[in-house]
């Protein structure tokens, strides 16, 4: 290998302060060491404007202005670890090329619907900029910030490699994004000075209640972290944005409105099957007489009341395994569980039948009482076993529902719903079992091992 790009970082849970520090930064230490072992020469790591110390001012400042971070931000913190990690990595390996680069914000299209999970949450109705532009913007008062597009960062990454640099590098646009440019991208123009001091603790009261995922932190970035000089990558990278920043804004906006996405698990689209696109009409629908109604009401009502059970146990599924290699995939099946939820409410509501609350209610309590059984750990542990067995449950239960969708498929006419709407439901299940199944099996290969923690990282040697 002539070089190593290391670009992961853990953005979310903030609350899971450990594993964000062990990902974040025990695991650049991991990258380095490996390369080391490995015989690189070169290794090119993502760090961040988030890593500079704070300043009052918008003068430019080079890569040698001090990296401690924002102490109030925890991304900034283990920015800053970060870069101690790659000062003492390069000093006791000095005939290893490491290059450093900070890029400001990355934006693009593509990323849209993740950073609206990841900062915006899923109650902010970004899917209305699509047509839609607030007359007037509330912004946090002096905001400015530097941002840049990802396919700069990646030619920036790059020039480094082929020129095999060394050292620190800022990557961003030209211009600055402040409320000014921000409100005439995202708004109509006109913005509404929001003090920081007021907007802090609203922003703090929001994501301890859960409604955003962002913190406050990420405000105190965007006031205290300075304004970038890049001409070091000018002239030793050869390095030029191709995109201002607002032009990157202004495509990310697009994504998020369109929740846009990749295939990768963190860049996954919002919620697309074709029954979730589609929005039913509003009136009721009257079913054919030939169809007993009352039968069919009690059949969608006991999938309904499943499917209640099945969303809460793949929720908090997601919750417990937060901090194993499998939770992306966990979490984009619980995601797509909750839409396909939202999709039956609304389909039995058109036809005019009632939620029944009594089954539903009395199967999510039966769902609650069977995880109080032993796992082996005690109460207070975490079996390896229990991934095994809540998988096959979800396995099971993914089963039925598509056997269900595939039974209303049958009677999609009826239903006056277009027989590729649950068609589509059936391969997104499909694609849920697939996908559970991998879960499973790196469960089961690592639950029943002597002498080994499934779940706690590994002890240094």
């Amino acid at each position: 290998m002539d070089s190593v790009i290391h670009l992961a970082w853990l953005i979310q849970p903030n609350k899971e302060r450990d594993l964000l520090r062990r990902v974040n930064v025990d695991g650049t230490r991991h990258v380095l060491e490996a390369a080391e072992k490995a015989g690189v020469g070169h290794i090119a790591v993502a760090s961040s404007v988030g890593a500079y110390s704070p300043v009052d001012d918008d003068r430019p400042r080079g890569e040698d202005w001090p990296t401690g971070g924002i102490p109030t931000s925890h991304y900034s913190v283990d920015k800053a670890a970060q870069e101690r990690v790659l000062d003492e990595f390069a000093q006791a390996h000095p005939e290893i090329a490491v290059a450093g680069l900070r890029p400001g914000l990355i934006f693009q299209a593509s990323a849209g619907a993740e950073i609206q999970r990841y900062f915006a949450g899923t109650w902010a109705p970004v899917q209305v900029l699509s047509s839609f532009r607030p007359p007037v913007l509330p912004l946090p008062k002096g905001l400015r910030t530097q941002a840049v597009h990802a396919d700069d960062v990646a030619a920036a990454f790059v020039q480094a490699v082929v020129r095999r640099a060394h050292g620190a590098f800022n990557i961003c646009a030209d211009d600055l994004l402040t409320a000014e440019t921000i409100s005439q991208i995202v708004g109509q123009g006109r913005h509404l000075d929001v003090p920081g001091a007021a907007l802090r603790p609203l922003l703090r009261a929001a994501h301890r209640a859960r409604v955003i995922p962002m913190d406050e932190g990420w405000l105190d970035i965007a006031h205290r972290v300075p304004v970038m000089d890049s001409s070091r990558a000018e002239e030793q990278l050869g390095w030029r944005p191709q995109k201002s920043a607002a032009q990157a804004l202004e495509e990310l906006i697009h994504g998020m409105a369109r929740g846009s996405g990749t295939e990768s698990v963190p860049l996954r689209p919002r919620s697309t099957p074709v029954a979730h696109q589609r929005e039913l009409p509003g009136q009721e629908h009257r079913l054919p007489q030939h169809v007993d109604a009352l039968l069919l009401r009690q059949y969608m009502a006991d999938h309904l009341a499943g499917a209640t059970a099945g969303l809460d146990r793949i929720l908090q599924m997601a919750e417990n395994f937060v901090d194993t290699p499998v939770y992306p995939e966990v979490s984009a099946v619980a995601e797509g569980i909750r839409s396909e939820h939202a999709f039956l409410q609304e389909l039995m509501k058109r036809q005019g039948f009632p939620r029944p609350p009594f089954s539903t209610a009395l199967t999510w309590a039966g769902e609650k009482v069977a995880r109080l059984k032993p796992n082996g750990r005690g109460p207070a542990g975490r079996s390896p076993v229990r991934m095994v067995l809540e998988a096959e449950l979800m396995i099971t239960a993914v089963t039925g529902k598509m056997h269900g969708w595939k039974t209303m498929l049958d009677h999609a006419e009826a239903l006056g719903v277009a027989p590729a709407v649950f068609e589509e439901l059936i391969e997104a299940a499909e694609q849920q079992r697939q996908t559970l199944g991998e879960v499973h099996s790196y469960a089961a290969q690592r639950a029943f091992r002597q002498g080994e923690e499934t779940f706690e990282p590994q002890k240094q040697q």
